[in-house]
């Protein structure tokens, strides 16, 4: 593969990042944690042309287009691990006039990841909050929890939401994932992963245990392509360890651990580069790396993409002729991206 880097901004303590489609046009999403700091978007040739979508803002944790409706995205601002009472929100941003109009639509503490859902034709939210409340950046007595809302037909309405289960110390990851033809939700904390199954057909919120082990974030996929879905875990909160497992005799067994000295491991990623199943990971300190994970010639390997940047967030989209991978390079302090031709 060939690997191309393009440094598309300095941004202090880039953290989010997400691209979708916005006036028919790719667009690409990168935002800061740093409180006052902005989210910017980057369109045309080389990604060269940049875009506000806010100025003040920070804290922003994730950003998500809102399913069939165009121009629109979803995102979480304020969140910070050192401010008590938290700010943390969820923002509704539109087009309007060619600009961005930003406008809360929910108020939650320590709210940190999200997925919307489509559930027979109805939107639907779940939130996971990294904890209910925090005395300080250090205190972790209290657990997060799991919310549920129903988003309106106008989001001028705002969204209300309950709670649907508590108990996830340092409840850090979140990823959405198909199975037999429908999405579910799977988070990590510090009791391990767990899968959240979605109500369709009017059925109920289910949630399962998957692995049993503290955990930050997770990815999955079919990684050596037999059918049957691998899982990328990073341990334990902010870990200094990358593995991946596998299940055999119905229980999920750890196949491969990355040997390179790491800390403060914090993203990961399931996509394909150039048709190959591929994890992703982000480290943000040691060697700062981004690396890869293939199934070759019957073992996963590991690759070198970058080092330095120390990736928050990694965002990929697949084009027909290269794929893109976004880098929220928060060590770095830089909006970066990779071409893989």
């Amino acid at each position: 593969m060939k690997i191309t880097n393009i440094h598309l901004d300095d941004m202090l303590r880039c953290y989010a990042t997400s691209a979708f489609q916005v006036d028919n046009q790719l667009t690409l999403f990168y935002a800061s944690e740093e409180e006052g700091y902005p989210c910017y978007s980057y369109t045309g040739k080389n990604f060269q042309s940049r875009e506000v979508v806010w100025q003040q803002g920070g804290g922003c944790m994730s950003i998500l287009p809102v399913p069939d409706k165009k121009n629109e995205f979803l995102a979480i601002l304020d969140f910070y691990l050192k401010v008590s009472p938290s700010k943390a929100r969820l923002v509704w941003g539109r087009r309007e006039n060619g600009k961005w109009v930003i406008k809360d639509l929910l108020h939650l503490p320590f709210l940190h990841r999200f997925g919307v859902f489509e559930i027979d034709g109805v939107l639907h939210f779940l939130g996971s909050t990294i904890a209910d409340d925090k005395d300080h950046k250090e205190d972790w007595s209290t657990p997060g929890s799991l919310y549920t809302g129903i988003f309106p037909d106008d989001f001028n309405e705002g969204l209300k939401v309950e709670k649907l289960d508590t108990g996830y110390f340092r409840n850090h990851g979140f990823t959405k994932h198909k199975e037999n033809g429908k999405e579910v939700a799977y988070i990590s904390c510090d009791q391990g992963v767990f899968r959240i199954i979605l109500p369709y057909h009017h059925s109920s919120w289910k949630i399962e245990p998957v692995l049993t082990i503290p955990c930050s974030e997770i990815a999955i996929g079919d990684i050596d392509q037999d059918g049957e879905d691998e899982i990328i875990t990073i341990e334990p909160f902010h870990g200094n360890q990358i593995r991946i497992f596998k299940k055999q005799d119905n229980e999920y067994q750890s196949i491969y651990t990355y040997g390179n000295p790491i800390d403060f491991a914090h993203t990961l990623a399931f996509t394909t580069l150039r048709g190959i199943p591929t994890f992703l990971a982000g480290v943000r300190r040691r060697d700062c790396e981004l690396v890869g994970f293939q199934y070759r010639d019957n073992k996963i390997e590991s690759f070198l993409i970058d080092q330095g940047g120390g990736p928050a967030n990694l965002f990929v989209v697949n084009q027909p002729d290269y794929d893109l991978i976004l880098s929220a390079s928060h060590t770095r302090n830089e909006a970066e991206l990779y071409v893989i031709e």
